[in-house]
């Protein structure tokens, strides 16, 4: 299947946010992060920073696919978890954004997940320990003493959002078509790399 969006699932500190728009510029395309929930914040009517809270109070189930495969009509005023919510609206902008756009790149979110059938080329990004202490406290701002444990708990909160949200696993490498190391590699090359797979994969799909 041919694919024309390209996913990015990262690590925190590995730089998967930078990959991702270097990726997006060299091909000439949109990329999409923060700006899912902005978007979302703003056709709910709730500010980013609520909605970006309730998006880290992960649900515990998989009601939300239940819903959408029984009744894509529901809204926000349904009765369920503000996280549910939350992720169902997600959703579908990012669904609506595959069915506007002829390609994109999508950071996180759950993305190789919920496009999967729309066609997506789908990039893990890792690192090692210090390389990603580095660029939390050089890039992020995050004080020295504190940016071990802000790390680990932003990665605990990645991969549970990811696996509840799945039914699978973050780091699981099966569920990606291609996985960079960053501190290996630099952002320019991963980008460049994530720009000539995706090119090629394509190309052996027609």
């Amino acid at each position: 299947m041919k694919c024309r969006i390209i996913t990015i699932e990262r690590q925190y500190g590995s730089g998967g946010s930078v990959i991702g728009k270097l990726a997006a510029e060299k091909l000439g395309i949109n990329c999409y992060n923060r700006q899912i929930l902005e978007m979302t914040a703003d056709r709910c009517g709730i500010s980013p920073e609520y909605l970006e809270n309730a998006e880290e109070n992960v649900p515990t189930s998989f009601l939300y696919s239940l819903l959408l495969s029984a009744n894509p009509a529901r809204t926000m005023e349904d009765d369920l978890p503000l996280s549910d919510k939350v992720f169902l609206m997600e959703s579908r902008i990012i669904s609506e954004l595959a069915e506007k756009e002829e390609s994109f790149v999508l950071v996180g979110r759950c993305g190789n997940y919920i496009l999967e059938d729309k066609g997506c080329f789908s990039v893990y990004i890792y690192s090692d320990r210090e390389a990603r202490t580095q660029r939390a406290i050089k890039d992020y701002g995050v004080a020295p003493n504190k940016a071990e444990s802000t790390m680990k708990k932003a990665d605990k909160r990645r991969e549970t959002f990811y696996n509840v949200n799945t039914g699978k696993l973050w780091q699981d490498k099966e569920h990606y078509h291609l996985c960079l190391n960053s501190a290996q590699l630099g952002d320019e090359l991963c980008a460049e790399i994530i720009v000539k797979a995706f090119k090629e994969f394509n190309e052996k799909s027609e």
